[in-house]
């Protein structure tokens, strides 16, 4: 099991982005319009609390966590090492309500569309949560590497006394 290096905190101004969210698609797509009532009466509160409950996100020494969701649960693991590029996303509405998105890509991302591997949503400081995946994924790229440097001089090292074994061997004959 990986130990966890740190986890996530949620700005609470999702609830209210969620449920501004909510009220514009419903105006937009003119059917949703008559179920505006029921939403701003109750029903919209309780989806926008029960979603920013439902979000996890983890960073751990080897991989990147995340669980969101209320009737679709989406549960995602991105190893470190696989992460290519972590930016940001600012919509007007975003930042109404101060929130970014952190987009994550990966190597050998299968989305065309450019749509990322992740997105998270209202992270607390997510600038210095960025710096920290970046700086735990640089921590297990080196780690990495000298334990490849180390078994590549062990494997030189077994090679270079089969070869000297062999000579000693030709001398002998």
């Amino acid at each position: 099991m990986t130990q966890l290096v740190e986890r996530a905190k949620f700005n609470p101004n999702i609830k209210n982005y969620i449920f501004a969210t909510g009220i514009l698609l419903m105006t937009l797509s003119i059917i949703g319009i008559p179920f505006i009532v029921i939403w701003i009466l109750g029903y919209g509160q309780y989806v926008s609390k029960r979603y920013y409950d439902s979000l996890v996100c983890n960073l751990t020494e080897k991989q990147l966590q995340f669980k969101k969701g209320i009737f679709w649960r989406v549960e995602k693991t991105i190893p470190l090492e696989n992460i290519q590029d972590l930016s940001f996303i600012e919509t007007p509405l975003l930042r109404w309500f101060n929130l970014r998105f952190i987009k994550i890509e990966t190597a050998g991302s299968s989305n065309p569309q450019g749509g990322g591997d992740m997105r998270l949503v209202g992270i607390e400081d997510a600038e210095a949560f960025k710096d920290r995946v970046l700086a735990q994924r640089e921590r297990l790229m080196e780690g990495k590497m000298s334990r490849a440097a180390i078994s590549g001089s062990v494997s030189a090292d077994g090679e270079v006394v089969e070869l000297l074994r062999e000579i000693r061997d030709l001398l002998k004959k």
